[in-house]
């Protein structure tokens, strides 16, 4: 199963560094890609960045157009919203065994949307980011495994209970 996470409204201006939280966000919780439905050059170069250093693989495409995106999508559109199911309902029924694309919005969400995605879920029923709609998403989606995956990049964050704890890749002979 591939998921990929379609951000629609991204404002380069206005919206550049909460859409890389969204990218850093999904790649951190489990998807393999995001996708932004407005080209932006640097916001590319950013997350590669950051998927080059702190390794593993993903994706990320800009100037992606939304709509041929959901239509053409082989698998369930997750669509999150305020003004959708609870996620606790909806969770059972989305399957596990197809790729599946969530779409987070940055401005007012096209009607379209809401009529071509599978599921229109809401997480919580209060006003909230998009980031954090995300993040609680595919934590409860995969159950937690994204957060336990092993990354192999140039430099590992070690837990630690006080204080930075970065190693840098060992080099293997």
């Amino acid at each position: 199963m591939t998921i990929a996470v379609l951000r629609l409204g991204h404002r380069p201006a206005r919206d550049k560094r909460v859409t890389t939280h969204v990218a850093l966000a999904a790649r951190a919780f489990g998807a393999d890609a995001v996708l932004v439905s407005t080209k932006d050059a640097g916001l590319e170069r950013t997350i590669r960045a950051i998927a080059a250093k702190f390794g593993g693989r993903f994706e990320i495409r800009t100037g992606v157009p939304w709509r041929e995106t959901i239509r053409g999508w082989p698998g369930p559109v997750v669509h999150l919203t305020m003004y959708g199911e609870g996620l606790e309902d909806a969770l059972p029924r989305i399957p596990r065994d197809r790729d599946v694309l969530v779409v987070v919005g940055a401005e007012k969400v096209p009607r379209a949307v809401y009529d071509l995605a599978t599921f229109n879920i809401a997480v919580g029923n209060q006003p909230h980011s998009e980031v954090a709609a995300l993040a609680v998403f595919l934590d409860r989606f995969l159950g937690g495994t994204g957060l336990k995956r092993v990354f192999s990049g140039k430099l590992r964050i070690v837990p630690s209970k006080r204080g930075k704890v970065v190693e840098a890749a060992r080099v293997r002979t």
